[in-house]
């Protein structure tokens, strides 16, 4: 039981990671009135062609380099996103009797 959770878990967790990168960029776009449809193609193509350091400037209203603009999200922002997910569907579980608490 406990290797399907983790596997579960895990397949849950990659897929989740590919959503993001098409929801995050476009809601951004969205969010600050400019074209998303034409932001996320030319984000997508940008990185399909190497520019990895590239995202959206809301406040120049185009693609930029974020790393250059001094932007980007610290390590513990990601980390304890994550950690608290998993601290929910192991609390979830663990009501529902899913999974036996050691």
């Amino acid at each position: 039981m406990e290797s399907y959770c983790v596997r579960a878990f895990a397949e849950a967790l990659e897929a989740s990671c590919v959503p993001i990168v098409d929801v995050v960029p476009y809601t951004l776009a969205e969010n600050a009135g400019l074209n998303p449809i034409s932001i996320v193609t030319e984000l997508r193509n940008r990185h399909t062609n190497g520019e990895v350091n590239t995202g959206i400037n809301i406040r120049k209203g185009q693609i930029t380099n974020i790393w250059e603009e001094h932007v980007v999200q610290p390590l513990l922002v990601s980390t304890s996103a994550i950690s608290l997910a998993t601290e929910c569907v192991r609390m979830i579980l663990k009501i529902d009797d899913i999974v036996s608490t050691r």
